[in-house]
């Protein structure tokens, strides 16, 4: 056992390299921006408009730039609007009460009430609450800072989209490729191994590639994220426009291999149960999963070079056919609930590849509304 330890050592060593590389590649972009927008917002605030408290302002770009690569209109919109708010609040207390331990506390309680009541998100709260307490700490003589930490903001958030839209935005089809590219590769492996564990009836495998398939949801979620980030990138900078419809077929097929995962995932845990109930299993049915991962594969690299993704489409139907001929031997229960999830999958990547519901449904033996 001893003499294994340093080799599986060594794998975990490049592994978690591997890893750490992908996640560098997708972020880099990200690190640089920020270095640009903080930078860029500096100069503004601190040698062309000479303002206090200028640290803030490349502090609001910093912000609004490193927390994700998507919705940073909506997070300089929050900033600004928790600034704005705790000023509001601070200056109307301060006029009544005054300032002091208690009233800092009071300031700072209305602001982030006063948030919550327009409905504003967590970052609203916090930047309200922050500007508050900032305004309750301070002498009177020095209110004017508040007004020029909603100045810097506003400076912060502007040179932040500037940057992200304008000066260096992401290429947004490398975004999807660097993000949904892992994340389906692991989806379409997994159903590899599903399908060796049904044709070798390996019980141990299955189950083994069924739990894979649920721990892949978390990176799945986060591949959702960076597609939409990357539409938000095509929609909003005028030079990755041309990215723009790539991005919005994309983006349609990625809802539709959302549901074709979570069948997938259903599917696997049927075929764990096929395998315990030492039922049947048709020799086409293990090769109609395999094709079905090898069709994820192709429409991935289909969308992101522009092409017409009738490679993946004749794999899909491949796999339509294979189910068919299982289902014309025998199959029993736990089989025929596994083979309607694999259909459903099926459909799903033939809607993803293009292919209306209802025709998609038709060719995978589905009713027209099933999903």
């Amino acid at each position: 056992m001893r003499s294994r330890d340093p080799g599986v050592r060594s794998e975990l060593v490049r592994r978690e390299s591997r890893e750490a590389y992908e996640r560098l590649r997708t972020y880099l972009i990200i690190a640089v921006q920020a270095g640009a927008a903080a930078g860029l917002s500096w100069f503004i605030a601190d040698d062309v408009l000479h303002n206090s408290q200028a640290l803030f302002a490349p502090a609001a770009s910093i912000g609004t730039i490193a927390a994700a690569l998507g919705n940073r209109i909506r997070r300089a919109a929050e900033l600004i609007a928790g600034v704005i708010v705790g000023v509001l609040a601070g200056q109307l207390i301060i006029e009544v009460i005054g300032t002091g331990p208690i009233q800092t506390g009071l300031i700072v309680a209305v602001a982030i009430s006063s948030a919550a009541v327009i409905r504003g998100g967590g970052a609203v709260m916090v930047h309200a609450g922050s500007t508050a307490l900032l305004l309750g700490t301070l002498a009177a003589e020095q209110s004017h800072l508040a007004v020029a930490r909603t100045v810097n903001g506003l400076i912060g958030g502007v040179a932040a989209i500037a940057v992200a839209l304008l000066i260096l935005p992401a290429n947004p089809v490398r975004v999807v490729h660097r993000s949904a590219g892992p994340t389906l590769d692991i989806f379409a492996r997994n159903l590899t191994a599903v399908a060796q564990a049904l044709e070798q009836r390996d019980v141990q495998q299955a189950a083994g590639a069924s739990q894979r398939l649920v721990a892949v949801e978390k990176e799945r979620n986060k591949t959702i994220e960076m597609v939409a980030a990357a539409g938000e990138i095509a929609v909003l900078s005028p030079w990755r426009w041309r990215r723009l419809d790539i991005l919005r077929r994309y983006q349609h097929a990625s809802e539709h291999l959302q549901y074709a995962y979570s069948n997938s995932r259903e599917m696997a845990h049927w075929v764990v149960s096929t395998l315990r109930q030492r039922e049947p299993v048709p020799a086409s049915l293990p090769a109609s999963i395999e094709h079905l991962g090898q069709a994820v594969r192709l429409l991935h690299r289909d969308f992101l070079a522009g092409r017409e993704p009738d490679l993946a489409r004749a794999r899909a139907q491949q796999a339509i056919e294979e189910v068919n001929q299982a289902c014309a031997e025998d199959v029993e229960f736990c089989g025929k609930v596994l083979v309607s999830r694999l259909r459903l999958a099926i459909s799903e990547v033939l809607q993803a590849s293009g292919v209306p519901k209802a025709e998609a449904n038709q060719q995978a033996r589905l009713a027209p509304d099933a999903s």
